[in-house]
């Protein structure tokens, strides 16, 4: 029976993450955002260079002494080598929407996996909380859109689910998730500050002589940490450092200099990072992005039009409200929680805003904490409502329409 119930669930994953592929590419498809800076710059890797002998466009492009640079992290290039080698950064530039399907795509099945892993029994629920990630959040709209600002989000989703996948549940590989952790700041600064909490998440050994003590207290102090699989985790994570600061210092001659500081911008972004690349000034617009902002009412269809600047979460994904439901008593939920939170700050923080965007996208960095708690809320209720049903499916309208304006705006 057990294995009968195995296959069904390896079987209802496929189906959906199939499902998520073939939707993802429909979208994507009729889309060229013309920027294919991660395969260029994954060729020129393997010439030894770390810039581009092209303009890839009018902005995020840094120019000095003839070449031209870009601000992005470089993992998704570095991940990119071997197909840039064999088809050709021309080719895997057309082929843009496909791929960013196919991670997305990915990102789903992961979500599946991990939402069993968290106790969500029922394959119906699983379902509909792996439709509330794929559809009722940033992933839609950022896979829509491709380029190399969204083909870096939602590899680094596909990153920390990964982290999560191995923390939650099963044998943890705290070494590997160094590694993924360190991989995905690499393609996603901001998800670095889910490393504490990751490191939470590892499981305490338990103590003969602390046992029956609770907390883990005893005479001599706390017993049970696990140090070794803290520093394991460290070392995986260091070796990313390391890269990132000799990366930043070899194309600009400072360790702390990744570009953002340097690379043209329109006008009014311009004028927002003068006032800082990062700043408490810049918190009042990003809430508006994400919490605040409403589109406008029309006559015609499809009744709404955002202006790209952002949408407030409230109405794109009402049923990650779900999260707050999570066990209260649970350290997993606090944790996952304290990730989410951190992983957003920084954006908040940030002058950009996201820009062009059906929603917030730098959200994105903090859904697979989110859904991870929807899960644990699920399990906790034994089963998902029809009124959360209801918001999902809300808010998958309200995704559909932004890939409306994606190609009507």
């Amino acid at each position: 029976m057990r294995e009968l119930l195995l296959r069904r669930d390896i079987l209802a994953g496929l189906v959906v993450t199939a499902a998520a592929l073939v939707v993802y590419a429909f979208f994507a498809a009729g889309y060229d955002a013309g920027r294919g800076d991660i395969f260029y710059l994954a060729k020129a890797f393997t010439e030894g260079k770390t810039w581009l002998d092209f303009r890839p466009g009018p902005w995020d492009v840094i120019v000095q002494d003839g070449r031209f640079y870009v601000p992005f992290a470089p993992f998704p290039s570095i991940l990119f080598v071997p197909p840039a080698v064999v088809f050709g950064p021309e080719t895997l530039d057309k082929w843009e929407p496909f791929i960013d399907a196919l991670i997305a795509a990915a990102d789903v099945g992961l979500c599946w996996m991990l939402l069993g892993r968290l106790g969500v029994q029922r394959l119906s629920d699983r379902f509909w909380l792996a439709v509330l990630f794929a559809l009722s959040t940033p992933m839609l709209g950022v896979t829509t859109r491709g380029g190399v600002w969204h083909t870096g989000q939602i590899l680094a989703t596909l990153l920390s689910l990964s982290c999560l996948l191995l923390l939650l549940g099963g044998r943890q590989r705290p070494l590997l998730v160094g590694f993924l952790a360190g991989a995905a700041f690499l393609t996603r600064p901001p998800v670095a500050f889910a490393l504490p909490f990751y490191a939470l998440l590892v499981e305490r050994r338990e103590h003969p002589a602390t046992a029956d003590v609770p907390g883990g207290f005893a005479a001599g102090g706390v017993r049970g940490w696990p140090i070794r699989e803290w520093f394991a985790m460290a070392v995986g994570f260091g070796f990313s450092v390391a890269f990132f600061f000799w990366y930043n210092l070899i194309r600009f001659g400072s360790p702390l200099e990744s570009g953002y500081a340097l690379a043209a911008l329109p006008d009014f972004l311009q004028q927002q990072r003068a006032i800082g690349l990062f700043s408490v000034r810049h918190i009042p617009m990003n809430i508006d992005y994400f919490l605040l902002k409403m589109p406008t009412l029309i006559a015609e269809f499809p009744f709404i039009r955002p202006d790209g600047l952002g949408l407030s979460v409230l109405l794109t994904s009402p049923g990650l409200l779900l999260a707050f439901f999570a066990p209260a008593r649970s350290s997993r939920a606090w944790w996952l929680a304290g990730a989410a939170i951190a992983v957003l700050l920084p954006t908040l923080l940030y002058y950009g805003g996201g820009w062009l965007q059906y929603g917030y996208r730098y959200f994105l960095d903090s859904v697979p904490f989110v859904i991870a708690l929807c899960g644990l809320a699920v399990a906790k209720a034994g089963r998902l409502s029809w009124l959360w049903v209801a918001l999902i499916v809300f808010g998958v309208v309200i995704n559909f329409i932004g890939v409306y304006w994606v190609y009507n705006g």
